[in-house]
């Protein structure tokens, strides 16, 4: 059934056409030749990537999973084997799915969201925010008897009923996310349950994970002429944070990255008046459990790495990486957005690290004392990103599904701002297929989002997700 499907798409695609001729789409030739031969991989990974100080180590012969050109347009199961040092949280392989297209070199890769984790509990499965995919991920994650799971976003879904976008002809790249550490960490840590009778060594392998996806990537699948790292939540943050590494290594002639509400905003000890920026206690946390400064001298981590790599970035300030990728990358088109509304990054945010809002004397004021920090970093994060002219920021106010949390999953509708006669898709257009400055908007008049009624299909979302 799947090859007489991924056929028929196709034949279908081959004989229609595109619309418009993109930068990296085959002629129709070519595409017929693809079919039975695709393109050889043209970017392999060299002696110096796999002696980095975070290598690109590929499968070993005899591991690497092949392509059958029969199935273009179903989802390819990417097993790594752990000699290129990828594993899930709980130690099982780490997988990653490949849905490739005969019609062009475009790629997006897109990372799964799914919270974070940094206790007994949250990696384990046992607190509401905790994280995603505990105990590892299936071969059929991807498969059609778990297909929600590949419409979680239009960029990765080829034929969306409501929001259509150029990257759905491209090859898509699902990375699940299974390490709680949104893709960012390089340690293993010892977390005991509350009560005391359990133990478990839990591997926030993210940043390592990220590496051999890129290294099989280069060595399967032609080199890409545009390509767009993006993600929500988690994925959001990891499409931000490996914007660089995969930039660079996978060589794309346009870049373009979109991080959808997962903020890494600036968060030091002496923000403005002497006042710690509020994800300071957040960040703070993460650096230590999930290893992301070096540990002792001469010993390699995440952001040390990056500070050696990327110009601009000071290990000091996680939120600076978006103003050096500005700077490093200024013909490529970086994006921003959330919901001022954002009930669920928020809560990961502050809420562990914030007494006074598990102290509040009602839940309805903890969840302000949640919003308004949440608003803070907000309007901190537009002043840093809006004047930089290749750096687009988009924040309407709610939606009414999942918390109004995530700008671009389930669809791009009610993502608008009415007040500047804006919609959603016209960030993205403006980002993806813009010239000149990325387009920046906030939404500052909020009634009219809230005299919105209810999506019937929103609700139904909302009520499976219960």
């Amino acid at each position: 059934m799947k090859r007489i499907i991924a056929t028929l798409s196709v034949v279908l695609l081959v004989a229609g056409g595109p619309a418009s001729a993109e930068p990296g789409d085959y002629s129709t030739l070519q595409i017929l030749v693809n079919l039975v031969s695709p393109p050889p991989a043209n970017n392999p990974v060299t002696p110096a990537q796999a002696n980095d100080d975070y290598p690109l180590l590929v499968n070993p012969a005899g591991f690497d999973d092949g392509f059958d050109p029969s199935l273009y347009y179903t989802w390819q199961t990417v097993q790594l084997h752990p000699d290129t040092d990828a594993v899930c949280g709980n130690g099982s392989p780490y997988k990653f799915f490949v849905n490739r297209a005969p019609t062009t070199s475009n790629m997006v890769v897109f990372m799964e969201p799914g919270g974070a984790c940094w206790d007994y509990e949250s990696c384990t499965g046992g607190s509401l925010l905790g994280a995603r995919n505990p105990n590892g991920v299936p071969d059929d994650y991807l498969a059609l008897d778990n297909f929600s799971t590949g419409l979680s976003s239009p960029f990765i879904f080829r034929f969306h009923p409501y929001s259509r976008t150029k990257v759905q002809a491209w090859t898509m790249v699902y990375v699940p996310y299974c390490t709680g550490d949104v893709y960012t960490g390089d340690s293993i840590a010892e977390y005991t349950s509350a009560d005391g009778t359990d133990t478990i060594l839990w591997h926030h392998n993210g940043l390592r994970n990220v590496r051999a996806v890129i290294a099989w990537l280069k060595n399967n699948i032609e080199r890409p002429v545009q390509m767009l790292s993006t993600g929500c939540s988690a994925g959001g943050t990891g499409s931000l944070s490996n914007y660089y590494h995969l930039r660079r290594d996978m060589a794309p002639d346009l870049g373009f990255m979109l991080n959808d509400s997962g903020p890494i905003v600036s968060a030091v000890a002496n923000a403005g008046a002497g006042t710690p920026s509020p994800s300071y206690p957040l960040h703070t946390q993460i650096r230590d459990v999930w290893g992301l400064d070096a540990a002792s001298p001469g010993e390699m981590a995440p952001l040390v790495y990056l500070a050696e790599i990327l110009p601009g970035f000071d290990t000091d300030d996680m939120g600076s990486i978006s103003t050096a990728l500005a700077s490093q990358y200024p013909n490529d088109r970086l994006g921003h957005t959330h919901f001022w509304q954002d009930y669920n990054y928020s809560r990961y945010s502050y809420e562990d690290f914030y007494p006074f809002i598990n102290q509040a004397p009602s839940p309805a004021v903890g969840e302000f004392y949640t919003r308004l920090l949440w608003w803070l970093d907000t309007v901190s994060l537009v002043q840093q990103l809006a004047p930089l002219p290749n750096y687009g920021v988009y924040i309407p106010n709610n939606r009414d599904l999942n918390d109004s949390h995530c700008t671009t999953i389930v669809d791009f509708r009610h993502g608008d701002i009415q007040e500047a006669g804006l919609e959603l898709e016209d960030f993205i257009d403006s980002l993806l297929d813009g010239t000149g400055p990325v387009l920046n908007a906030v939404e500052l008049d909020w009634s009219a989002d809230f005299a919105k009624p209810q999506d019937p299909l929103y609700e139904l979302i909302d009520q499976l997700l219960l």
